[in-house]
């Protein structure tokens, strides 16, 4: 019967395992390591306990959170960057206390395979709940976006992120099972537990439709003067190279061209109360003869900004989406007054307001309009913002926009991290993405999730593409919720029944012999 590793075995688990997480994001790209540090993180807390299954979900949350967000501490101090990776880890403490507590009672009581189920649907459940608390939430780093090269990812289309993220979960628990078997030299527990390891691995046999009409779009990287915080103090120069940018478009552009996008921020001059910036946009517009998608930050409402995506037709003014979910502690700072206490960098934090629409702009083409649909910066990595955005093209042919600005987080994996997130939107929601930045990475996402036309970081660059279009409704579109709801009262089930069974075996805290424990 497994019992806990003893202390020093668990602690190197859970480090090991945090640093497993890390790697298999990008820049790294070792999707392959997610499930190995789901299993090693399992082997270290299953039947930890509770409180001792708290602090190593915490040891292993730093190890994770730690290194992957340090691009949020780029330019705004240690201080912010490991108050979030703190606050994110923890989340897999919680996850582990309960994964622990409920695990011990329950293989204890000879339930090895339901323990063994507490691990994907805990995954699954802590996800979502960082990912909507608090304000808001910030859904980073989940399992399911390691997994854009890998052929996990193809169950995004199916179950979304929170089945890919279940499946990862589900392959590291069946490598975890398999340390069981191999100590306890059990055959056929070995057998199951390879197939259990390996089964989610077949998801990357199911069929990623990529037909549809194809229309011709271009995007422009006009890069900044610099990286920082201050990138935006020569506004200017960022809308003039994003202008320049344009017009070297224009010269080699097709005749069927029918869109072109720009990235988040590529005009933090408001047009609407700027003359000289309303008329270099409108002028640049009219030379491309087709419409064009700005990013923009407007000085509205009274004593706040908007950050917004403005749509030139050409023919009176612009159509206009405001992002829905501004970005706590970045784009506005909730209690600022209280946070201030703490950290000057409180001031350097906007004070933008959402926006209370989905935003679809209607694009004329050859083949007859389509849907443009808007998605700014880290709106991306929100499951039900996106599912709604895609609902609100109605059944059209359409393509997702990401416009979004990296600047602020330099020579960073943050760039690439926010590109495999929109790779794997487009699996989910069986849709082409445009994905711009200001800075770098842009590209074109197929619906497939693979790219072409990516650009590099800090460069000047544009791209034309013929992006495929397409009006399914996805199964992930269907289930929508779905699969999060059923995994969470699944687990919620397991802990209850975890409460009422009644150990056969005592496990001991720290065996006395090497032999009692199965994994370290």
């Amino acid at each position: 019967m497994p019992t806990p590793p003893r202390l020093p075995a668990s602690l190197l688990a859970a480090v090991l395992a945090g640093l497993a997480l890390w790697l298999a994001f990008p820049d790294h790209d070792l999707w392959w390591l997610a499930p190995v540090g789901v299993a090693l993180l399992g082997a270290a807390t299953l039947t930890a306990g509770g409180p001792r299954g708290f602090l190593l979900g915490l040891l292993a949350g730093l190890a994770f959170f730690v290194p992957t967000l340090s691009w949020s501490g780029v330019y705004v101090g240690e201080l912010p960057w490991f108050a979030l990776a703190t606050l994110e880890a923890l989340y897999l403490a919680m996850m582990s206390a309960v994964v622990g507590w409920a695990g011990r009672r329950l293989v204890a009581a000879g339930h090895r395979g339901a323990a063994l189920l507490l691990v994907p649907l805990a995954w699954v459940a802590q996800e979502w709940a960082r990912s909507t608390t608090p304000y808001g939430g910030f859904p980073w780093a989940r399992l399911a976006f390691s997994q854009a090269d890998g052929p996990l990812a193809h169950l995004a289309r199916w179950f979304g992120a929170p089945g890919v993220t279940f499946a990862v979960a589900v392959a590291g628990t069946g490598l975890l099972a398999l340390g069981w078997a191999l100590l306890g030299r059990r055959p056929v527990g070995m057998a199951l537990a390879l197939v259990v390891a390996a089964l989610p691995l077949a998801s990357g046999l199911i069929h990623l439709p990529t037909d549809g009409r194809t229309e011709a779009v271009g995007f422009v990287q006009g890069n900044v003067p610099k990286a920082g915080l201050d990138f935006n103090a020569q506004r200017r120069a960022v809308l003039d190279n994003h202008v320049r940018g344009t017009e070297s478009l224009a010269d080699r552009a097709p005749d069927d061209l029918t869109l072109v996008v720009w990235p988040e921020n590529a005009s933090d001059i408001d047009p609407f109360r700027n003359p000289d910036a309303n008329a270099e946009i409108r002028a640049v517009q009219q030379r491309l003869g087709v419409p064009l998608v700005v990013g923009a930050v407007l000085a509205e409402p009274v004593g706040a900004n908007s950050n917004v995506s403005l749509f030139y037709t050409g023919a009176g003014e612009p159509q206009r989406y405001t992002k829905l979910h501004p970005v706590p502690f970045a784009e506005y700072i909730p209690h600022r007054e209280f946070f201030r206490m703490f950290t000057s960098a409180a001031d350097l934090a906007g004070n933008f307001v959402a926006g209370t629409t989905i935003g679809v702009f209607e694009v004329p083409a050859p083949g007859g309009s389509y849907a443009a649909l808007p998605t700014i910066c880290f709106e991306v990595a929100y499951d039900g913002l996106m599912r709604d955005s895609v609902a609100a093209a109605d059944g059209r042919d359409s393509l997702i926009m990401v416009q979004t600005n990296n600047a602020t987080f330099g020579y960073t994996a943050e760039s690439e991290q926010q590109f495999a997130i929109s790779r794997i939107r487009a699996i989910e929601h069986g849709r082409s993405v445009v994905h711009v930045s200001t800075v770098g990475v842009s590209g074109f996402v197929a619906p497939d999730g693979t790219v072409t036309g990516k650009t590099g970081l800090f460069t000047a660059e544009q791209r034309l593409g013929r992006p495929v279009l397409r009006h399914e409704e996805t199964p992930s579109d269907r289930f929508g919720e779905a699969p999060v709801v059923v995994a969470t009262a699944l687990l919620a089930l397991l802990v209850l029944a975890a409460g009422r069974v009644r150990p056969r075996v005592r496990l001991a805290a720290e065996p006395a012999t090497p032999e009692e424990h199965p994994v370290a």
